[in-house]
């Protein structure tokens, strides 16, 4: 068995991934798996234990780059209109972030390291690998391929820096939270809410055909036909594909076409999530060491820059919206972690605020929709379209 043979790269490749999941658990994902898994392949290229080519030859990017398309339609299933109107302060909040943060990062970064860098990072910055996804794609196809190494690394790195200061935040409004007397009985009304919900739902679904149709393989063709379409569309007319695939995402799922969550109950969002990580590692490939110590000024300013607007816009528009700052500004910042590290922080603050196991329970479910809500609406549509339109500018 040699290191061309595509089982043994992409058990390689894999090992990698798996390093970085299991030091991103033990670090509760202070430190990132992707960080972990990029700067690995990068010092197993640069001192040849691996050769340039082995994400090639594993042929697994090639499985990213196929079901990107279906990846981002699921995504879409993700975001429920009525959860987004009745969160409709999250969305502006989140949107809001990302918009201060375009107004800062376009101009200063242009003025310091010029335009293409700024674009190169400003999809990441706001965003996650579907922004990474779209920059990169366009950056190759318009010749500038040494800028990929950008929207990469600020993939990789930004939640480092973000996720921190978001922990700092939604602690000190969890702490309010908590101290809030009629907490308790907001909770009680939710939850009598939410079971008749459920027993109007649970009516709805037994009353069902006898025959279910929903296997794997069928989910499967449901995506790959809203991608097909989505294609189609951007080719007609010229808009990214991607947001297409969102857009088909989102009104499949309100029509009933597509089922919430569909990627994974078709059993496919762990081959297509890994899929893009692939992708991502094998866009650092051509990354010299010298040219990945030239970047460390631009990724550093990118994302320091990029923070402070997400954190200045957090703040203006939860006065706008008329809600805490502290919780505008951790909402704001999801645009640098995303799911599920935002699930994950508001566990952790719950665990750590809460007193008793109620208390904890109470602050999860009152901490963690706005902040999922906002987390989606960044890493989706806002930064989908943000990468989208500027790299068309390039």
């Amino acid at each position: 068995m040699t290191i061309n043979e595509p089982v043994f790269a992409a058990m390689l490749i894999l090992a990698l991934v798996a390093v970085g999941e299991i030091i991103s658990v033990l670090t509760r994902a202070r430190v990132p798996m992707l960080l972990v898994a990029i700067l690995g392949f990068l010092v197993l290229v640069w001192t040849g234990i691996f050769p340039k080519n082995i994400v090639d030859t594993s042929s697994f990017n090639g499985i990213g780059t196929l079901l990107t398309g279906p990846l981002v339609v699921h995504l879409g299933t993700l975001i429920p209109l009525s959860m987004m109107s009745k969160q409709y302060k999250a969305v502006i909040i989140s949107l809001g972030g990302a918009l201060i943060a375009l107004v800062l990062v376009l101009p200063i970064i242009t003025l310091l390291f010029g335009y293409e860098t700024a674009v190169a990072g400003m999809g990441p910055i706001v965003g996650g690998i579907v922004a990474f996804l779209v920059t990169s794609t366009e950056l190759k196809e318009l010749g500038f391929e040494s800028l990929v190494a950008i929207p990469a690394l600020v993939l990789a790195i930004h939640k480092l820096f973000g996720m921190p200061v978001a922990s700092i935040f939604l602690r000190k409004y969890a702490l309010i939270l908590r101290d809030k007397t009629d907490l308790l009985e907001r909770h009680k009304q939710a939850a009598a809410t939410l079971e008749t919900t459920m027993n109007h739902s649970t009516a709805i679904t037994k009353k069902k055909r006898k025959y279910e149709f929903n296997t794997a393989n069928v989910l499967l063709f449901k995506l790959f036909l809203g991608a097909s379409i989505a294609t189609v569309i951007g080719n007609v007319t010229g808009v990214s594909s991607t947001i297409w695939c969102l857009v088909i995402g989102v009104i499949g799922a309100r029509v009933k076409f597509y089922d919430e969550n569909i990627m994974d109950k078709a059993k496919a969002s762990s081959i297509a999530i890994l899929g893009t990580i692939f992708i991502v590692i094998a866009s650092m490939s051509t990354v010299s060491l010298k040219e990945f110590l030239h970047f460390i000024p631009q990724i550093l300013a990118i994302i320091v820059i990029g923070q402070i607007g997400i954190i200045l816009g957090g703040y203006l528009f939860s006065k706008l919206t008329k809600w805490h700052p502290y919780k505008g500004m951790s909402l704001a910042l999801t645009a640098m972690f995303g799911f599920p590290a935002d699930y994950i922080l508001c566990q952790e603050v719950s665990r750590s605020v809460g007193r008793t196991e109620e208390e904890q329970q109470i602050l999860l479910n009152e901490l963690s929709p706005p902040m999922l809500i906002a987390g989606f609406t960044t890493v989706t549509v806002a930064s989908v379209i943000i990468a989208s339109i500027l790299v068309k500018t390039l």
